[in-house]
């Protein structure tokens, strides 16, 4: 009898309290994000709205953690039929995932990536939408938008689950889910006031505070190993796959940001050092599905292609006249649908380019194409709906005296000496 097998067998206690540790730690890592995504959203828009960023990041935890303990949870790891659950609160019963941790426990680590996937969301409403119909959104998406998606992808009885689709730790459930929502409610709330000019250029408006952002995408840089390696759910037995997700998950990102940084170099004559923080996000994005199932050499190659990716994507979005301040659907939305193709291609077991044939690359393509279009059309539905009944925009004088001194009478840098 194995090592393992014996502590399993004559201690289990021990290790559910290693994997307690494990999980709970990775949880907390993921759940500091939000402070990642404050910091990188708050320096990508202009001074006088930078609270509402704040503002809208404090919704995302707050609104979004009520909505998924009171329905969410029991929507993803309910009893599913293939496509839902209906469960409420933090059920007892055995979820079927084979947990060495409570179901308390793991629930927190999914409340992470949750509120994760609606903070995607509101970096690209920023500067401009509504903070209460903002609060009603993030509610509805935490109650029952990604909650849906979790149960297909990753409940044990979910119709994605049981094609063999593989999305590790959300490349497709988190991100692109998030992203194309996004997508969505930029198409439906529009641009800024003064960003495309009436034959159609572009008029840049910077963020205000470029370092803080940088700090932002450090703070979710740090997180990605909370992200990623807590997927596990468990560290007993699990040490090699640990490492792997997490040389992968490093691999890519710094992949990312070298390509993004040569590419703006060689396009633009200097190296963009915000597209860059983008590039290395980007490459994290794209691995997250696949860090479990492919190699250092092709998490390199899948890093690469991301840091490229973005910056195309972010100069198509906007000749599209699509309003995004931070970048939020092509760093997520964009990287999240190739990282989920990009397991289908790379993955050293059932692979495109390891002679494992189209099959799983049909599997993925299927389910990131469901999964986003999910994610669209039911934002857009709903942001319809808000936007005939509650309102979803800021008024132009709003807009343009900026939100931080109408709504909430603070400015994020006083002037008081």
């Amino acid at each position: 009898m194995s090592t393992l097998s014996t502590i399993t067998v004559e201690q289990p206690q021990l290790i559910n309290a290693i994997d307690t540790i494990w999980v709970a730690i990775c949880g907390a890592i993921i759940f500091f994000m939000e402070g990642g995504f404050a910091l990188l959203e708050a320096g990508f828009v202009r001074s006088k709205n930078a609270m509402s960023i704040i503002a809208k990041v404090i919704i995302d935890i707050t609104f979004g953690g009520i909505a998924f303990y009171l329905i969410g949870f029991g929507i993803a790891y309910g009893n599913s039929n293939g496509w839902f659950a209906f469960d409420t609160g933090i059920t007892t019963k055995d979820l079927g995932l084979g947990l060495t941790v409570s179901n308390k426990l793991f629930w927190f680590i999914q409340l992470g990536f949750a509120i994760a996937a609606i903070s995607i969301v509101s970096g690209a409403v920023a500067e401009r939408m509504k903070i209460w119909s903002y609060a009603i959104y993030v509610f509805i998406f935490c109650a029952v938008m990604y909650p849906l998606v979790a149960n297909w992808v990753w409940n044990p009885n979910g119709w994605l689950a049981l094609r063999g689709f593989n999305d590790f730790a959300g490349s497709a459930a988190v991100h692109a889910m998030g992203g194309f929502s996004a997508l969505a409610a930029a198409i439906v709330l529009g641009p800024r006031i003064g960003k495309y000019r009436k034959n159609g250029e572009v008029n840049a408006i910077p963020g205000h505070n470029l370092p803080l952002a940088a700090i932002g995408a450090f703070i979710l840089w740090f997180g990605w190993f909370g992200f990623n390696p807590g997927s596990t759910l468990g560290a007993v037995g699990n040490w090699e796959l640990i490492g792997t997700v997490a040389t992968n998950t490093f691999l890519a990102s710094a992949a990312g940001g070298i390509s993004t940084m040569f590419y703006t170099y060689f396009r633009y004559g200097q190296i963009d050092i915000t597209m860059t923080i983008n590039g290395v996000l980007a490459g994290l994005v794209a691995i997250t599905a696949g860090c479990n199932v492919v190699g250092p050499n092709a998490a390199i190659i899948i890093g690469l292609i991301a840091g490229v990716l973005v910056d195309i994507a972010v100069l198509y979005i906007d000749k599209l006249k699509i309003d995004d301040p931070v970048g939020a659907i092509a760093v997520h939305g964009v990287n999240g649908f190739f990282g989920a193709l990009a397991v289908g291609l790379f993955a050293t077991d059932g692979g495109l380019f390891f002679g494992g044939g189209t099959a799983m690359l049909a599997t993925q393509a299927l389910g990131v194409l469901v999964i986003g279009a999910f994610g669209f059309v039911f934002t857009f539905i709903l942001m319809k709906i808000m936007q005939k009944t509650v309102g979803i925009r800021i008024s132009k004088v709003e807009e343009s005296a900026g939100i931080d001194a109408v709504s909430f009478g603070v400015e994020a840098y006083s002037t008081f000496e």
